[in-house]
C-alpha cells in the first residue's frame, strides 16, 4: 500500500517549486549516496542508534557508507525533508541496494535472521 503524500493537483501552482526545491540537496546527496554504496547509513551525531548500526555491520564486515546531517541541536530543518521524502520517522535510516530497510531495530533484525547477507549477495 503506497503512503499517502500531497500530489501536485492539491498545492497551488504558485507554491509547487517552492514544496519541491525545499532543502532538496540533502535528498539528492543521499540518492547519490544509494546510487554508489550497497549499504547507506543516514544518521546524526549524538543519536546512538546510527553509531550502534555502524558497529553491528563493522562486526559483520559489511562495507556501507555513513552520511551524517547534524545533531539534535542543528540541521533539523534540513533531516525533516529526508523524513518527508523517505516516510521514516527516525534516524538511522538504513538502505540496502537502495531500499529503505528501517533503522537499527530492523538492520539486527535483517542481521539476526541472515536476510542481510541475502539481500546483498
Amino acid at each position: 500500500m503506497p503512503r499517502a503524500t500531497l500530489d501536485d493537483d492539491h498545492l497551488h501552482p504558485a507554491i509547487r517549486e517552492r514544496v519541491a526545491a525545499l532543502h532538496a540537496g540533502i535528498v539528492h546527496e543521499v540518492q547519490a549516496a544509494l546510487a554508489a554504496e550497497a549499504v547507506v547509513v543516514v544518521g546524526m551525531a549524538q543519536n546512538p542508534f546510527p553509531r550502534r548500526a555502524r558497529r553491528l555491520l563493522d562486526a559483520a564486515g559489511i562495507r556501507y557508507r555513513y552520511v551524517e546531517y547534524g545533531s539534535y541541536f542543528s540541521q533539523w530543518r534540513r533531516r525533516n525533508a529526508l523524513k518527508m521524502w523517505s516516510g521514516w520517522p527516525t534516524f538511522p535510516m538504513v538502505f540496502v541496494r537502495g531500499v529503505l530497510v528501517g533503522g537499527f531495530d530492523e538492520l539486527k533484525a535483517l542481521h539476526d535472521g541472515g536476510e542481510l547477507r541475502r539481500l546483498l549477495a
